[in-house]
């Protein structure tokens, strides 16, 4: 009996040793799953994984556009709210009590427990409609950080005036077959490496990125800059509660990345001004030394493959839970395979997870090739997540979890926040949908990307 449990089961790995011994339970956690091993440190590796992103080398370009007022100003302000809405959602884990309640696996089951009714429905489109996007993208940001080595050596060799085009399609199919591997890692438990290292990396290039601004800045070269901007027109043990270890992790995540955020975006704008690069590294707004620009994107490479799976895994839980509960007497779905791997040991294969997670990379690869400004709608898909994911849902949580009075200060202060980022999430998509047009313009499919 205990070997077919072994055989079937999706979602908790055993070490066979333990049914011979007879003891499961020194294993596995009070509500029966396998005992969790996070800790303040590894989540706070996911989160850094996470939030900091290529995209901090964009921020200079982002300060340019709304000045020296304006810039940090709203920097720090979102930075703020999303602390302050991750603490809500950190106690809303456990239902109904945050330290003592049922525990949620999912974003989907903490609303559900909540709120209920059709907004789980909502929360579920928002949140996977938002994974998906952002798979997609980092495919096509990983490639472009490859590109950009490649081109690198170009300028170094040939000179700055020399085009060096390259085409993205063979770095996205290399990262699309690394991420196929690292894809059949069964559960996100079993990635805090991967988020550290990743971590490690996103330090490094956007370190590389300061310093490099630094450099220009300290060079005397003289820019414009202005003080409106330009002219336009997880799986924690329970053991300190949750809830405490995740307000932990989220302190120590987004005071990281504010600071990076702050620093790479004020200093680039200092060193570039108005005429601040979309990205420092990957847009050439260094050429020397090379070989540390090459680093740099090597590193950005490294951090969006671990970035990815961080993404990719939740969706890749979510398919395959809700297939199990859908056929659950299909074995092509539910049976493991015991496989001995070489210099790894047991491990357990099932060719739904094999299948369903290949295709999914494949699939993510082949859209970022067919449409390689796909990084348009990442801003519409950011705008129209932010909102309900980050602010909305648990705010509406912590109101339904302390049962706030209707038109209290606390209630009222706190549906202010929700409509104000409202208004700031539909006046940035719009100005996504204003981008995604002008590329639609421009597109020509296959098209080498610079």
């Amino acid at each position: 009996m205990a070997k077919e449990m072994q055989k079937t089961s999706m979602f908790i790995e055993r070490n066979p040793g333990d049914y011979e011994n007879g003891d499961i339970s020194k294993n596995l956690d009070d509500d029966g799953r396998v005992k969790r091993t996070g800790t303040w440190l590894t989540a706070s590796a996911h989160i850094i994984t996470a939030v900091i992103g290529s995209g901090v080398l964009s921020l200079a370009w982002a300060i340019a556009q709304l000045g020296w007022v304006a810039g940090p100003a709203v920097l720090t302000a979102f930075s703020f709210i999303t602390y302050f809405t991750s603490t809500l959602l950190a106690d809303c884990y456990r239902a109904p009590d945050p330290v003592h309640g049922k525990r949620n696996y999912t974003y989907m089951d903490v609303v559900r427990a909540y709120l209920g009714g059709r907004k789980v429905q909502l929360c579920g489109l928002a949140q996977y409609v938002n994974l998906l996007g952002v798979t997609i993208g980092y495919t096509i940001t990983a490639s472009i950080s490859m590109v950009a080595v490649k081109r690198s050596n170009c300028f170094h060799k040939h000179g700055h005036h020399v085009k060096c085009q390259t085409s993205n399609n063979p770095f996205m199919v290399i990262f699309a077959c690394i991420q196929i591997v690292l894809s059949q890692i069964p559960n996100f438990h079993n990635l805090s490496w991967l988020s550290i290292l990743a971590a490690i990396m996103s330090f490094a290039y956007s370190s590389i990125g300061l310093g490099l601004s630094i450099a220009k800045v300290a060079g005397g070269e003289h820019v414009r800059t202005t003080l409106t901007g330009v002219t336009v027109g997880d799986t924690i043990k329970s053991s300190p509660p949750e809830n405490k270890s995740m307000k932990r992790a989220t302190t120590l995540g987004v005071s990281t990345t504010t600071l990076f955020y702050v620093l790479c975006g004020l200093v680039g704008y200092a060193a570039f001004g108005n005429d601040a690069p979309g990205n420092f590294l990957t847009g050439f707004g260094f050429y020397e030394p090379f070989w540390l620009i090459d680093f740099a994107n090597i590193c950005i490479a490294i951090h969006l493959i671990g970035a990815y799976q961080v993404f990719a895994q939740p969706l890749f839980g979510f398919i395959e839970g809700w297939c199990a509960r859908r056929w659950p007497e299909n074995k092509f779905i539910t049976r493991e395979h015991v496989v001995d791997v070489p210099c790894y040991g047991v491990y357990y294969i099932n060719f739904f997870r094999l299948v369903w997670r290949t295709a999914y990379v494949i699939l993510t690869a082949v859209v970022a090739m067919i449409f390689p400004f796909f990084n348009d709608f990442l801003g519409l898909i950011g705008a129209g997540s932010f909102w309900p994911l980050t602010v909305y849902f648990p705010i509406e949580m912590h109101i339904a979890q302390t049962k706030l009075p209707k038109y209290s200060f606390r209630w009222i202060w706190l549906k202010i926040l929700s409509w104000v980022c409202l208004i700031v999430s539909l006046i940035a998509a719009a100005g996504s949908v204003q981008g995604l047009i002008q590329s639609l313009k421009t597109y020509k499919p296959f098209q080498t990307q610079d």
